[in-house]
């Protein structure tokens, strides 16, 4: 009864919001496309589109998914306005030969919430114990040196251990039978395990070595399109800003508005992970999107350092926050 009740006011919701707009004919058409399926990453974006922050500041905002490109090659050709993205991403993509003109304008999470998980009964009990174990990959260059040094700082060697590419295949479909450990993030395969009753062993990427404490997921847009439209970044940005601002203030209701938009999404999942990642959203931060010069820094110097940049990263040009309201 208490769903049902809650779906009817945010029906209720929906309209008075509507009511408020400003004609749709006026607003500006924005593009904005996600990393993947849509997940409590993306919350804030949904509370903003249901609750009409995008509308009041004159924007019509369609939020589509990836198909044939990253988000990152459709905001540097300008067929998507925003995106989301990764900073280890971001950083690849700046930094090669022919660059993409993409710059982070907010943290969608101010830390690190992703790591390695084995089974509980793998036997994988510090990075040691990856050797002789075979590890599921997304297959990008920077996990493989990140999984390369964090085992060499347990004095463990990556070549004995079997790396088998396995892309996004659903991790819970692939232990223990085909691999022993993965790359997961906390606040979704994380909490799936919990709610399965699925013992891991996890192993935090950011308590590891600070070094991989970088932001993930980011948001992203087109050098030209900020230089040529501030006033309509900033704008964005503010309507974003009120959506995750009201998922931290109110994580029950961010849930609901994501499954309104989402309702193939697995309800306890998604009420579960919302709890875990409106604490996540701002967290130490002194607002939300807020982004550090060093945090940027220190993970682009270790990859160059690694040989798996073509050149050092400009980070001054690699990010910004002087779109948020709440640039300090």
């Amino acid at each position: 009864m208490k769903r049902k009740i809650e779906y009817l006011l945010l029906v209720l919701l929906l309209i008075l919001s509507a009511c408020a707009m400003p004609p749709k004919t006026g607003r500006t058409k924005i593009t904005f496309v996600l990393d993947w399926l849509p997940n409590t990453n993306h919350t804030g974006l949904y509370i903003a589109q249901t609750k009409g922050y995008f509308e009041k500041q004159g924007l019509d905002v369609e939020i589509i998914q990836p198909a044939n490109s990253t988000a990152e090659q459709l905001v540097a050709s300008g067929r998507a306005d925003f995106g989301i993205s990764y900073q280890e991403q971001l950083t690849y993509a700046r930094t090669t030969k022919n660059a993409l003109p993409i710059k982070a304008v907010a943290a969608i999470l101010q830390h690190n919430t992703s790591g390695f998980a084995s089974l509980k009964t793998s036997g994988i009990q510090t990075p040691k114990d990856f050797e002789g174990k075979r590890y599921g990959a997304y297959g990008t260059p920077s996990e493989y040196a990140m999984l390369a040094g964090i085992m060499a700082d347990y004095g463990a060697d990556i070549s004995k251990t079997e790396v088998i590419d396995v892309a996004s295949a659903d991790f819970f479909t692939l232990v223990p039978k085909q691999i022993d450990y993965a790359w997961i993030f906390e606040g979704w395969a994380g909490i799936e395990a919990k709610l399965r009753g699925v013992e891991l062993n996890y192993f935090s990427l950011r308590e590891l070595d600070d070094t991989y404490d970088y932001y993930t997921p980011i948001i992203i847009s087109n050098d030209a399109f900020l230089a040529e439209n501030p006033d309509i970044a900033k704008k964005m940005l503010a309507a974003i800003t009120d959506g995750y601002n009201d998922a931290v203030a109110d994580p029950d209701e961010a849930a609901t508005i994501f499954l309104a938009n989402v309702p193939e999404a697995n309800e306890e999942l998604v009420r579960e992970s919302q709890k875990f990642m409106s604490t996540k959203y701002i967290d130490d931060a002194p607002y939300f999107g807020y982004m550090e010069y060093d945090r940027f820094q220190k993970p682009a110097d270790w990859l160059f350092e690694q040989g798996l940049l073509e050149s050092p990263l400009d980070v001054s040009e690699a990010f910004t926050n002087e779109f948020l309201p709440n640039k300090g």
